[in-house]
């Protein structure tokens, strides 16, 4: 890969002289690798942009080491900053674009600055590039004439039409919709991954998170783990959150909803979970591990509801032991295993097949030591298999006896399969948090 595009040591940054000379950057230390998506997140005044803005060789260090592009900025002269200036795109939070001009002309202002493009070669790559973005329709549209949204697609083409070595981006997002927020850091991230650029990115906006190969946080001019700072603040999972301080609050929330509502909420999780499953094996977050579970005891509870049945159980198949653990289970605690093989759970574990039954008792693979062990009298069983994203058999969903006697039908099988495909993918997320926070505690 060579020698890393940014290397940052001990780097320590001031503003103002004298009695008002403040620190902003303390003994800043990390590493950026070429091709490389790195977010830097942190609390307004935390130094984010004064370090976008080192990093950038928008001014020169001041103590410790910054080397970019293999030139060492601490002291470096203008012409040094210049040339290393070069070589970047930058997206600005305000785009930058001059409105008079049109999309395609503020494009080639930008090649012009890397003095490595012939005039007749200006037109043809800044078209290609704002092709590339999605705005074949708006190349000759003035600035002031565009969305916001298309203006900052204009301001990415501009930063990444000179194929850059490194574009750094200060909040590229802020100004957007969900919609478009989305769209642009997509597009970013897809044309930087076909140049191999390096992107450093300044952002508030955990809805952009998931495209980050690693995620830095600033706290008081100092990094820090981000664990207890971005997942924990991940906007839909803070709102759920608020509504959970209490374990019994979410099963309010969710017991007040109709079948529909409890789909929706399942789905809402699966999204949550898919975007930030990248950003939990960056990091140990037991805040996230906490939040996950008392959504898999919610949604348990709930299943019981929508089944009529008197209980609902959720096992994670522990391979290494050839036991099940009961991960989760609407009035019961505790931790309970059972091997591989053995009861009717063991068995779709086996398996992986869906299994009903209508008598417990008179079926040979059930186990009645459960039952003493639980005090309970188990009569009908509808148990099915969870995959996960490799379609392997992680986990078994069980639902014991309906409360009106009946025995579950061909219909709930098919009902229960529909809610765990989003539902597995939570139990997935809560099973790599769970060993993260393990191996974090060991």
């Amino acid at each position: 890969m060579g020698e890393a595009p940014v290397r940052v040591r001990n780097l320590n940054h001031y503003y103002g002289r004298g009695a008002l000379r403040k620190q902003i950057l303390f003994d800043i230390d990390t590493d950026i690798d070429r091709g490389e998506i790195v977010i830097v997140t942190g609390p307004s005044g935390s130094g984010k942009t004064t370090l976008l803005t080192l990093v950038g060789a928008l001014r020169s260090a001041q103590e410790g080491s910054l080397q970019v592009l293999g030139r060492e900025l601490n002291g470096a002269t203008g012409s040094v900053l210049e040339e290393v200036r070069r070589h970047i795109g930058f997206i600005f939070q305000q785009h930058n674009l001059i409105a008079s001009l049109s999309a395609t002309e503020n494009v080639e202002l930008g090649l012009k600055v890397t003095r490595r493009y012939r005039r007749s070669a200006l037109r043809r790559t800044a078209r290609d590039m704002l092709a590339a973005v999605g705005l074949e329709e708006r190349m000759d549209y003035r600035a002031e004439a565009l969305s916001g949204g298309q203006r900052q697609r204009v301001a990415i083409a501009r930063a990444l039409a000179a194929e850059p070595m490194m574009v750094l981006a200060d909040e590229p997002t802020a100004s957007l919709d969900s919609t478009s927020g989305r769209e642009v850091v997509d597009r970013m991230q897809a044309l930087a991954r076909e140049q191999g650029t390096t992107i450093l990115m300044v952002t508030h906006d955990n809805r952009v998170l998931d495209i980050a190969d690693r995620i830095i946080h600033l706290e008081d001019g100092r990094l820090a783990g981000f664990t207890d700072s971005v997942l924990a603040n991940t906007q839909h999972m803070m709102s759920l959150v608020a509504m959970t301080h209490q374990k019994q609050d979410l099963r309010k929330v969710v017991d007040g909803l109709d079948e529909t509502g409890f789909r929706n909420l399942l789905k809402q999780l699966d999204d949550e979970a898919q975007r930030v499953i990248q950003a939990t094996a960056l990091a140990n977050d037991a805040v996230f591990h906490s939040l996950l579970e008392q959504g898999l005891q919610a949604a348990t509870r709930k299943l019981t509801q929508l089944f009529d049945a008197e209980r609902a159980s959720l096992f994670l198949v522990e391979p290494e032991r050839g036991t099940l653990l009961l991960r989760v289970s609407d009035n019961v605690e505790g931790e309970i295993r059972i091997p591989i093989g053995t009861g009717i759970a063991g068995a779709v574990a086996a398996t992986g097949e869906p299994v009903r039954v209508d008598d417990a008792y008179a079926d040979a693979r059930f186990n009645p030591e459960v039952d003493k062990l639980l005090g309970f009298r188990t009569r009908s069983i509808l148990c099915l298999p969870i995959r996960d994203r490799h379609r392997q058999v992680f986990a078994v969903a069980q639902l014991l006896n309906r409360r009106s006697g009946e025995p579950f039908a061909a219909e709930d099988e098919t009902r229960l399969a529909g809610f765990l495909d989003s539902l597995g993918v939570v139990l997935e997320s809560l099973q790599a948090s769970a060993a993260s926070v393990g191996e974090e505690m060991a």
